[in-house]
């Protein structure tokens, strides 16, 4: 028997204000975009905004649906329209924000296991890593350098094919 150990870095700002100008921007672009999320039932609105390798950005929103569990992650959203509409980009950057109308969103939270899966097969599609900027409306910011990292041992088209 061995035994492995998996673990990654990460960079912790204390506020917005410690980003770079670009990663303000788009952090600031992801709050913004949480008001056109359909929520009406958790509350809980996701932004996410994606800066694509041709320069294009690209927004998601998460959408709930009355028949649990229909609705689509504001990542996936984003996945979705980035492969509909530049299908030959890739993304570089994606910020991910919330607002959560029953409580605080005052620090980052990070994908879903679905999303985590879907971004990992964006990045193995596009050969490209996604970095990642995580944060609420206030508070500490997350920047993750790859998304990779929030899936360690993923299942991905290689196993498909063994």
């Amino acid at each position: 028997m061995t035994k492995e150990h998996f673990q990654f870095e990460y960079e912790v700002y204390n506020s917005i204000d410690e980003l770079t100008e670009d990663d303000k921007w788009l952090l600031d672009e992801a709050r913004e975009v949480t008001q056109q999320a359909y929520a009406p039932y958790s509350r809980f609105h996701v932004g996410a905004v994606a800066k694509l390798n041709n320069g294009e950005t690209v927004k998601g929103t998460n959408q709930e649906n009355a028949s649990f569990p229909a609705g689509l992650c504001a990542e996936r959203v984003l996945l979705a329209a980035v492969s509909s509409l530049h299908p030959k980009a890739a993304i570089e950057t994606m910020a991910i924000s919330y607002f959560n109308h029953n409580g605080e969103s005052n620090k980052p939270i990070t994908p879903c296991g679905i999303c985590r899966q879907s971004l990992q097969e964006h990045m193995e599609k596009t050969k490209t890593p996604i970095r990642l900027i995580l944060g609420g409306m206030y508070g500490e910011v997350y920047v993750i350098p790859h998304a990779e990292m929030l899936l360690p041992m993923s299942f991905t088209s290689k196993d498909l094919k063994q």
